[in-house]
């Protein structure tokens, strides 16, 4: 289940990079993925892009649909920190030449998942606590942002009706051993359901963006049952701030949740540093 998630998650972001990068060409070029089951995931992430903002699924080149599969096994853990990643097994086993992973490979560094070098190729990169610090950061002040937009906006009340049972469903999950897949399942729907609420689709695609960057560690800080019922809480609190149309306290508790990921991943880093040492 995390694999999925993360897969769809990885080939959701490509897609939304692509649109920041080429919002005023509307040309695409299509292809076709060598496997199946390759075609299915990419068409699962297309179908996360729609609901994550709101815009039509996109059909996605084939460096994209190897980039999305790559950056699956990167965010699951499949393919370590420091790992290498060799272009010719890639190609031999998606069937292809070398230059759509060549490709695929260019796209996974633009989003800081691989590094390339000339002598030794593409390399997992291992981030540094300061730069998931730096990621995190970021997306607290856009989080706080897209939660007071939506706490005042006069539509909250049906925004409010989707929440509640997805939080219901998120307190539940959180005191059950062994749940953090489908809590984290809940947290996505959440933030798709907040981020579609703004209308604000500059907003939605770079809150797209960072998503791949950082679901690496959210996923961590909400291993246990105890993060999870402080992440519960935090997001009832959210639930009372929207309903009432406060808008401090709802962008106030955004960047709160988000922090307290950041805090936890960058422990865990200090942790595994610790643990090499």
């Amino acid at each position: 289940m995390a694999k999925k998630i993360c897969g769809m998650l990885s080939a959701a972001h490509i897609v939304v990079k692509k649109i920041v990068d080429n919002n005023t060409n509307g040309s695409y070029r299509y292809a076709t993925m060598v496997t199946a089951q390759s075609v299915s995931n990419a068409a699962r992430a297309a179908d996360l892009l729609a609901q994550l903002s709101g815009t039509a699924p996109l059909t996605q080149s084939l460096p994209e649909q190897i980039a999305a599969r790559l950056s699956e096994r990167i965010v699951s853990g499949e393919y370590a920190p420091g790992q290498r990643i060799m272009e010719q097994t890639v190609a031999e086993e998606f069937e292809v030449s070398r230059g759509p992973v060549r490709e695929a490979l260019r796209l996974l560094e633009r989003e800081g998942l691989v590094i390339i070098n000339a002598r030794r190729g593409a390399q997992v990169t291992n981030p540094t606590i300061s730069e998931v610090n730096e990621i995190f950061d970021i997306r607290a002040m856009l989080n706080g942002l897209r939660d007071r937009l939506v706490a005042e906006s006069p539509q909250r009340g049906q925004l409010v009706q989707l929440l509640e049972p997805e939080i219901v469903r998120l307190v539940q999950a959180a005191d059950v051993p062994g749940a953090g897949d489908e809590y984290i399942e809940i947290v996505l729907r959440l933030n798709r359901l907040l981020t579609q609420a703004t209308g604000n689709r500059r907003l939605q695609a770079i809150l797209g963006s960072l998503a791949i960057q950082t679901v690496r560690y959210t996923r961590l800080g909400l291993s246990t049952p105890q993060r999870r019922r402080q992440s519960a809480q935090n997001w009832q609190r959210l639930l009372r701030a929207i309903r009432d149309g406060d808008g401090d306290t709802a962008e106030r508790i955004a960047r709160q949740r988000v922090l307290d990921s950041r805090d936890a991943a960058a422990e865990h880093l200090r942790a595994q540093a610790s643990t090499a040492a």
